[in-house]
């Protein structure tokens, strides 16, 4: 790519032309750096890196290429999975408001670059539909070329794409402005924020609009956070008042919710894998580690080498239709913790299956509908996340050397009364197949 001796266009530039004059001119500095020839000016470094990746990488610069689009079954397994679903209510209130005035519409994209929601002006929206801006779309830079999510999510920062600064021609119509967001617990990119609308629509405030919105849902990832350890906190205290000796007791980032016998300390990096049983830690040395509701609870051993945690009980009371408990026995104590209806659903029909069940009979089980996968695993990675160490998947089961009692009701039609699912009704007509299909 040829370079120049002039400055670089930037946005403020841009920005005090009318749309037209600017797409002229970006169009002219593309077609010139694409040739090899000296622009009239620098594209932006941003825009000249990533148009380096897409000749490096044979992206056609005239040429609209597309992935498949994933299914809506595909897409919302995503969906269920993605920790930027609970911050939706968050972008909504921060961008929403804006956009049908604004004639943009909001793109939430995974860490892939897949689009998994879009809202905004109607207009707009079936415009994107023909540039195949759609859900279920892959906008990753390697597949479509420069764009606001796709170089976002390469970059690592909050980026801007005016008219022909995309490196494909079909989108020279657009300008788009991406914000990445990332965990706060450790740093992992989980996708990013686009607003994006036809070029006569643009303004260069719009990407410190997107960029603060984004760092507004990594603040409440935040607050979620710091309010998950104090719920650890509440679990953990009672069983290290117990405890002879040092203790831990860390989420499953190594963040610290409470210390017994140490000083205290923000985070403990913990070693992958990672589980129950004789763990070395780094900074604490040979540890017994217990799972704990959302982290774990590690304790320095004391015992020779050569010894094992003790195996874990697990008690699943289901006796009281009001209240369905499961409580969990380590070798420090134990803790318990009221379940929902599905999650109570689910853990019964584990303690019913010793061998396991896969995501497609639990399904069948619950629904009659072996399909619903993405459902289950949705909720089962939700109790995974309380239960971490005490159920395993493919296929889900409770682990090997955890000790399982599961309480029912003395009249066997008050097992989980409220539950539909076909398992369930069969369990308390007295059926012995879980399928529901033989008789008492």
């Amino acid at each position: 790519m040829a370079h120049t001796t002039g400055g670089a266009i930037g946005a403020s530039r841009i920005s005090a032309m009318d749309a037209r004059e600017a797409a002229r001119l970006l169009k002219g500095v593309r077609s010139a750096a694409l040739a090899g020839d000296r622009p009239p000016t620098a594209p932006r470094p941003e825009i000249a890196e990533s148009w380096r990746r897409m000749l490096a990488g044979g992206v056609h610069p005239d040429r609209d290429t597309r992935s498949r689009v994933l299914s809506a079954a595909e897409t919302e397994e995503r969906r269920q999975v993605s920790p930027l679903r609970d911050l939706l209510p968050v972008l909504r209130e921060g961008l929403l408001p804006s956009l049908d005035e604004a004639l943009h519409i909001m793109v939430v994209a995974d860490a892939d670059g897949r689009l998994l929601w879009r809202e905004g002006h109607t207009s707009i929206l079936r415009k994107a539909d023909r540039l195949g801006f759609a859900v279920g779309a892959d906008w990753d830079e390697a597949v479509v070329g420069t764009n606001g999510v796709g170089t976002a999510l390469v970059t690592r920062r909050p980026v801007q794409v005016f008219s022909a600064e995309h490196f494909v021609s079909s989108h020279h119509d657009w300008t788009c402005a991406g914000a990445p967001v990332r965990d706060p617990r450790d740093g992992q990119l989980l996708g990013v924020i686009d607003v994006s609308g036809p070029l006569a629509t643009m303004h260069p405030a719009t990407l410190a609009w997107v960029s603060s919105v984004a760092r507004l849902a990594e603040r409440e990832l935040r607050i979620r956070h710091l309010e998950s350890l104090e719920r650890l906190r509440s679990v953990a205290a009672p069983l290290l008042a117990r405890q002879p000796g040092r203790a831990v007791a860390v989420d499953g980032h190594g963040w610290t919710a409470a210390v017994a016998g140490l000083a205290p300390t923000e985070r403990i990096a913990l070693p992958k894998p990672f589980g129950p049983g004789r763990v070395w830690v780094p900074q604490l040395g040979d540890c017994l580690v217990e799972p704990l509701p959302g982290g774990w609870l590690l304790s320095v051993a004391q015992t020779p080498a050569g010894a094992q945690a003790a195996a874990a009980r697990v008690v699943l009371d289901l006796s009281r239709p009001e209240a369905c408990l499961v409580t969990v026995y380590g070798a420090s104590g134990s803790w318990s913790q009221e379940l929902s209806p599905r999650h109570a659903e689910l853990l019964f029909l584990l303690a019913e299956s010793p061998r396991g069940r896969s995501a497609a009979e639990l399904a069948q089980e619950l629904f009659g509908d072996p399909t619903r996968t993405v459902t289950v695993r949705a909720e089962m990675s939700r109790v995974r996340r309380n239960l971490a160490g005490v159920l395993t998947h493919r296929p889900y089961r409770f682990a090997q050397g955890v000790e399982v009692e599961l309480i029912r009701p003395g009249n066997p039609a008050a097992l989980l009364p409220h539950s539909t699912a076909p398992a369930v009704v069969g369990a308390r007509l007295g059926r012995t197949d879980p399928w529901g299909t033989s008789g008492p």
